[in-house]
């Protein structure tokens, strides 16, 4: 017995009492979750913006301090084997930016001097002789005054020339920054601004200006963010680079006991899509203990760096979880039974039924007409409506043969029908032919349908599947345009990737004629503005294109047998694709029934990490000789084509032309432009 929907409606009221129950609670849900992930947004601009302040703030101090010490060595102030005045320049250097961690000056010769601050109140100028001598010299502050304390000599294995800051600076001549964690005094993270120092033009040595990275961590505890919330610099790999560590500094080692510390390691390992390199915030969740946080990667100054905030999701939706429980419980307390009751006969009833007949409907839209089923049900509307869908694919699916699949779809979309009527758009058209078809289809006879039907098959699915549209079938021809129904501003580009798709899948299709031979194609392709529309009468329609561009395309195609090539493309397509193809420039051709010659180009490929063949500058520089009429050139050049290229029909047709102008010269209006005799 079927139900009508009237008698439905009923048990759904009972129903809507759940569902705006259920609506408030997404609602509120929705709602905490946006201000939850804005709260973290904000709380990261903050961050990032105050450590990238702080990294550029260190920079600056390591840039003045090195340019300081430049250019005292440059001027000649004092000498870098000078002891006294370079220890005073160098403690003054520290004295004064408090983040500079050491000022180093190395010898090629393996000597060393620097000094270092060792804590907050002591600095240790330490002095590295080339048979591995160290001396310590130590000076602490008393009340505001630096005061020698004692000094100490050891022997040490640190040796400068083997520091990756010396040698880079020493090869590239340059001044760069470098991370690194050897020191002479044990080893620690730290970032090195060096530079190679030249006196008299003769180089004298590599200074570096190094900041320790417990100096970031110590600057990332102060960071106020939110009640719970942490900030750290991690590698890529999840190695930290500083962490909040208020007492870390040149003398105390970092501390990682944040407790968001392994969430933040997680949270950048974890990441797969996150590249540290592309500058842009990447958004993550990571949940642990039953606990989410809410954690954002964010590239920073530092090449592999990056600055990761840890934001734990209760922070901000403790109170809004609290009182939508409070809210879900007292409404369920009121509607559990009503609810189960109507939950159930919507569902039997209604809900399944009709997620069927909609996911029928879907594949109508998506014109998957051969997956359309019919589903029978208990309400005699829901079964009407399955049989009408049903009906409707079935009459649709005679179109799919005859009809562009995209163009239905648009018709169907748009609900207004198939009318008289086009507009111009800029697009790309495409003709493929048979090489040699008609004399094949002569001696073949009805045995060439087999052959033309694998052919369309193999082009027809490459032209579908680089977003094309297969115009009609003319003979052994195939036409097809990119840019409509829908619009695509990359036509020219799709349309000559599909061109070397189509070569590939009938050379992969091992199509041969009678005589066992390969059968070959000839594609011409050309760009610009085209009509396009449905065409025709008011009884007969064609969605086409057509215009002076299509027609070019047309002679391009038959252009291919002149110069022994598969694809020729117009000189708009060149355009419009540029770098993302690669192209030889065939000739300048006034194509059949047009007076102004226009540039026409053989498609070899698309673009890759390899550029053009070596052989095609040579075509190129051919026709240029041949374009300012020095013909013995031209000919060297062409032959210099086939050196590499053996039977190449386009150089052998040049080099023919180029020997006919030097018996019988043009007169002085020729400009080097080929006539098309015919079509």
């Amino acid at each position: 017995m079927r139900l009508g929907i009237r008698t439905a409606i009923s048990a759904l009221v009972l129903t809507s009492i759940v569902v705006s129950a259920v609506g408030v609670h997404l609602l509120w849900w929705r709602t905490a979750h946006q201000v939850s992930q804005t709260l973290a947004n904000t709380i990261n601009d903050q961050i990032v913006s105050a450590v990238g302040d702080e990294l550029q703030s260190v920079t600056t101090e390591a840039r003045s301090s090195m340019m300081a010490v430049r250019t005292l060595l440059a001027e000649k102030v004092f000498e870098p084997r000078d002891a006294s005045k370079r220890e005073v320049v160098f403690r003054s250097q520290l004295l004064s930016q408090p983040t500079i961690s050491w000022v180093a000056f190395g010898w090629p010769d393996g000597s060393f001097f620097a000094g270092h601050k060792a804590g907050d109140g002591v600095i240790e100028m330490l002095e590295i002789t080339p048979d591995r001598k160290m001396r310590t010299d130590r000076y602490e502050f008393v009340g505001n005054d630096l005061q020698f304390k004692n000094n100490h000599v050891e022997d040490t294995k640190y040796s400068v020339t083997d520091q990756e800051w010396f040698r880079t600076a020493i090869e590239t001549n340059d001044e760069l920054w470098t991370t690194f964690t050897t020191h002479p005094k044990g080893e620690r993270l730290a970032a090195a601004f060096a530079a190679p120092i030249d006196i008299d033009q003769k180089p004298a040595g590599v200074i570096a200006i190094i900041i320790e990275l417990t100096r970031v961590s110590n600057f990332l505890s102060q960071l106020t963010v939110g009640k719970s919330a942490g900030a750290f610099i991690l590698e890529r790999n999840g190695k930290v680079v500083a962490a909040p560590d208020p007492d870390a500094n040149e003398a105390v080692a970092l501390k990682t006991d944040h407790p968001l510390f392994p969430i933040a390691v997680e949270a950048i390992r974890n990441a797969s899509a996150y590249e540290p390199g592309e500058g842009e915030p990447f958004h993550t969740t990571v949940t642990r203990d039953g606990k989410g946080y809410q954690a954002v990667l964010t590239p920073i100054s530092f090449p592999g760096w990056s600055l990761v905030t840890v934001v734990p999701e209760s922070e901000f939706l403790g109170p809004v979880q609290m009182t939508i429980r409070n809210l879900l419980i007292g409404l369920a307390v009121l509607i559990v039974f009503a609810g189960l009751l109507s939950a159930w006969l919507a569902q039997r009833l209604i809900a399944a039924p009709l997620i069927k007949v909609v996911n029928e409907i879907r594949h109508v839209e998506r014109f998957d007409l051969d997956k359309v089923q019919r589903y029978p049900s208990r309400l005699t509307e829901i079964g009407n409506l399955s049989g009408a869908i049903g009906d409707m694919a079935q009459g649709l699916a005679a179109f799919r043969k005859y009809i562009p699949a995209d163009l239905v779809k648009r018709l169907i979309s748009d609900g207004n029908g198939a009318r008289l009527g086009g507009a111009v758009r800029p697009m790309s058209v495409m003709f493929i032919d048979l090489a040699g078809f008609t004399g094949m289809s002569e001696r073949l006879g009805d045995r060439i349908i087999p052959l033309l039907s694998r052919y369309f098959d193999s082009v027809s699915a490459e032209i579908q599947n680089h977003n094309g549209t297969i115009d009609k079938f003319i003979g052994d021809a195939v036409m097809a345009f990119w840019g409509a129904p829908a619009p695509n501003p990359d036509h020219a580009v799709d349309c000559c990737r599909a061109a070397l798709a189509c070569r590939r899948a009938t050379e992969q299709a091992n199509l041969v004629d009678d005589h066992g031979q390969p059968v070959k194609i000839r594609i011409g392709i050309n760009s610009g503005d085209m009509l396009v529309g449905n065409i025709g009468s008011e009884v007969r329609l064609n969605y086409t294109v057509i215009g002076d561009a299509v027609n070019i395309a047309s002679r391009l195609e038959s252009t291919n047998k002149v110069y022994g090539s598969t694809i020729i493309i117009g000189p708009e397509t060149r355009r419009l694709a540029g770098k993302r193809i690669i192209v030889r420039e065939l000739d300048r051709l006034a194509v059949y029934g047009r007076a102004g010659g226009l540039q026409i180009y053989e498609l070899l490929d698309m673009a890759g990490d390899i550029g053009a063949p070596a052989w095609v500058a040579s075509y190129e520089a051919g026709l240029a000789a041949w374009r300012a009429r020095d013909f013995s050139a031209a000919i060297g050049a062409f032959e210099k084509v086939l050196e590499a290229r053996e039977h190449d029909a386009a150089s052998l047709t040049m080099i023919e032309r180029c020997r006919q102008q030097l018996e019988h010269p043009a007169g002085e209006d020729w400009d080097g432009t080929t006539i098309a005799r015919s079509k």
